[in-house]
């Protein structure tokens, strides 16, 4: 896939994930053999949030990541570009309060959250360095940041297999299950130019955050990366 075509502007990604809403969370399911389960108990981990916490999933999707914030005490707020995905996570999880939201220009004010997460969804902000910026914005003082995002394996034949997967695999088993199965080669082509490890720590200190860290979940293939306002 071209360049140009993995810079797709906001309304053409957003049109994308609208179309896939309706079968999102079991296609993500198969595709990650299960792994996406496991990746967001990791990140409510991370996340530890007290009682009463004010927490931000932007990327929230139907909000299947989101629920488990709530189960915990924190009042949590999924938040999305994609109307689509909202209105599937609204019938789904009618109690939690969906706000639309561009990751570059976020409804809220500043300090307004005790934490703030993203679940492999920085990818697709058009500047992800400013998505990361406007989530230091309305984090308060202190508070943290946990985001989940793919990444780049660490062992160099699994390596190799992974991108074999991605590139072969995942858009044939994303014809059987997904409403819209040409969404995941867009998908797996920014997963294949995101940044490493390091590189995603680079640029979150340079959006502002303090103490970028991380650790490589299921080999790498995602990383978690954690760091303080």
């Amino acid at each position: 896939m071209a360049r140009a075509e993995l810079d797709k502007q906001p309304a053409d990604v957003r049109r994308m994930f609208d179309t896939v809403a309706r079968r999102y969370d079991l296609t993500n399911d198969i595709l990650s053999f299960g792994q996406d389960r496991r990746w967001r108990k990791e990140v409510l981990a991370a996340v530890d949030p007290a009682y009463g916490d004010m927490v931000l999933d932007l990327a929230a999707g139907t909000g299947t990541s989101s629920q488990p914030f709530r189960d915990a005490g924190a009042t949590v707020v999924p938040c999305d570009f994609s109307i689509g995905m909202l209105q599937v996570g609204k019938k789904q999880f009618p109690h939690l309060p969906f706000t639309a939201g561009d990751g570059t220009k976020l409804p809220f004010r500043d300090d307004t959250f005790d934490a703030v997460t993203i679940s492999v969804g920085l990818r697709n902000i058009v500047d992800p360095k400013a998505g990361l910026a406007e989530l230091r914005r309305v984090t308060r003082p202190g508070g943290r940041l946990v985001v989940c995002e793919f990444s780049h394996p660490t062992w160099s034949p699994w390596r190799t297999v992974y991108l074999e997967y991605l590139m072969k695999a995942l858009p044939a088993v994303a014809t059987a299950v997904s409403s819209a199965p040409d969404a995941y080669v867009y998908l797996a082509e920014s997963i294949r130019a995101w940044p490493d490890q390091r590189g995603l720590a680079d640029l979150i200190g340079e959006a502002g955050w303090t103490a970028p860290e991380w650790r490589n979940l299921s080999g790498g293939i995602v990383s978690l990366h954690r760091a303080t306002a």
